[in-house]
């Protein structure tokens, strides 16, 4: 059976085990991705429910998030 050199076998065997290392490290980076994502979301959800409870509470606000002062957003009537 023919062989190729030992050294050209090496740098092959060295080249798999980077790519499966790359491999590992990316789905690992999509699993933290789709983590991130859920949590983003939560936040997002858990930032709508409060701002609907300060609107039952102030009305229709800006909140200015620097200092907590708001201002009433004034509606216009369309007629």
């Amino acid at each position: 059976m023919s062989k190729i050199k030992k050294e050209e076998l090496e740098k092959l065997q060295d080249q798999e085990k980077k790519k499966n290392a790359l491999k590992h490290d990316l789905g690992l980076l999509s699993t933290q991705a789709h983590s991130l994502n859920h949590v983003y979301s939560s936040i997002v959800q858990e930032q709508e429910e409060d701002k609907k409870a300060l609107e039952e509470k102030y009305g229709k606000i800006n909140i200015n998030l620097e200092d907590g002062s708001y201002e009433e957003i004034k509606e216009e009537d369309n007629k």
